[in-house]
This record gives structure tokens, C-alpha cells and sequence, in this order.
């Protein structure tokens, strides 16, 4: 099986001397791992950081065995924000929810998009809304989501009670009626916290996984949106 398309890196892990393997969410074949040789080198493992956007050749004699990835660098995201914590532990939590949440060889053309856009306006002053807004978009997309349409008088209050599966939960009314606009720190946190209940009680709890620290930590480690 052979294969091009442009991706960002979800992790990669040492395989013996010079090579790495290498786990990355493409465009059009979904989440795939590759042996990366020389990928140790300074020239190539500089720019094989979190969530950079590389171009991948892939190559694979046998469907059941892992194939090999060429790589080149698109664009270098991961380093953009290496002076700025809150945004590294973003993109450290979306490396890790897509590393454990998708399932391999599989095309998720709508979260890759939205990854996309999403990576688009980290750059701005509203990143923490749009993250917010990404990772809604993949709970959906993965068939966790919500039904809240029987929600009387939305506009009335900025936090529902609301009981999804037997279990009760605190949603930021500007989820439910999508508007992202002039939100506060406060409504971003109930938010995430929402966001990050409902996957665990959806997928980590049931399947006896370990949610991801880095996003545990973007939940609690910021006070001012930068």
C-alpha cells in the first residue's frame, strides 16, 4: 500500500538506533503510524515536533505489518508558541485526545478540518473559545454528543442543569445555542469542564483509560486568555 497526504504528528516514540516511529492524523486516511528511519538525525527530528504539519509518503508491503513514512515539514506550529505554556499544553492535549480517541486507518475529514481552523486562530487573542469549540466538534463527530433541544427559555440564564445518560451536568448556555462571541473566563471554564466530564463518563471511564494530564492541565492552569 502506497500513499501521500499532509498530517500533524500525534506523537513519536524511539525504534532502535536511528529511527522513531512516528503516529500522525491525515487528511484522508485518518490516524497512522510509520518507521521514521533517520528520524533521530538533527536535521529530520527538529522539525518532527507535536503537532507540526509534515508532508508524508507512506509505504507498506503488508496491510497487517507497520508501514514506513518520508516525511517533509509543511509548517512549523509546535514552535510558534514554545514561549507561551497554555498554548503548548493545548496542542499537547489535542495531540493526546486524538492519539486515544481515534481509531486507526480511519478518515475523520470533519475533525481534521476543524483541527485546521482551529490551529488558525490559535495565533489570536479568542484561542481558548475556538478550542473550546474544536473539541465540542470532536465529541460530536465521534458520536458523544448532546441532546439539549428541550431546554426551555436558553437565553435566561448562562448555565443549564442538564441530565445526559442519568448523569447530571453543569452546560454553559452559549454551547447549546453556539455562539462563541464575548465569552467569559468563567463560562470557558464550565465549558471545558463540561466538555471534559462528558468524554470521561462517555469513553475514558467506560474503557478503563487514563484521561490526558495535558488536558487536565489547560483546565486549570490559565487565568487570562493569551
Amino acid at each position: 500500500m502506497n500513499w501521500q497526504d499532509e498530517g500533524f504528528i500525534l506523537s513519536k516514540k524511539k525504534f532502535k538506533e536511528n529511527a522513531l516511529i512516528l503516529e500522525v492524523f491525515t487528511n484522508k486516511f485518518g490516524k497512522v503510524n510509520g518507521i521514521v528511519y533517520g528520524g533521530t538525525s538533527r536535521k529530520v527530528k527538529n522539525y518532527l515536533q507535536l503537532a507540526n504539519k509534515i508532508f508524508i509518503v507512506y509505504n507498506s508491503k503488508n496491510e497487517n505489518k507497520i508501514g514506513y513514512f518520508k516525511t517533509e515539514l509543511v509548517e512549523a506550529i509546535a514552535p510558534k508558541y514554545f514561549d507561551n505554556k497554555k498554548k503548548i499544553l493545548c496542542l499537547n492535549s489535542i495531540s493526546s485526545l486524538l492519539k486515544i480517541l481515534l481509531p486507526e486507518n480511519q478518515s475523520y475529514k470533519n475533525i481534521y478540518v476543524s483541527l485546521v481552523e482551529f490551529l488558525n486562530s490559535l495565533s489570536g487573542t479568542n484561542w481558548l473559545t475556538h478550542y473550546l469549540n474544536w473539541e465540542i466538534n470532536l465529541i460530536t463527530s465521534l458520536g458523544f454528543g448532546f441532546d439539549v433541544k428541550r431546554i426551555p427559555e436558553l437565553n435566561s440564564k448562562k448555565i443549564y442543569n442538564i441530565s445526559i445518560d442519568n448523569i447530571d451536568y453543569k452546560i454553559p448556555t452559549f454551547l447549546i445555542l453556539k455562539k462563541f462571541d464575548n465569552i467569559s473566563i468563567e463560562e470557558l471554564r464550565e465549558g471545558l469542564n463540561f466538555s471534559r466530564s462528558l468524554m470521561e463518563n462517555k469513553f475514558f471511564i467506560p474503557n478503563n483509560i487514563k484521561f490526558p494530564h495535558s488536558r487536565k492541565l489547560l483546565e486549570t492552569k490559565f487565568s487570562v486568555v493569551n
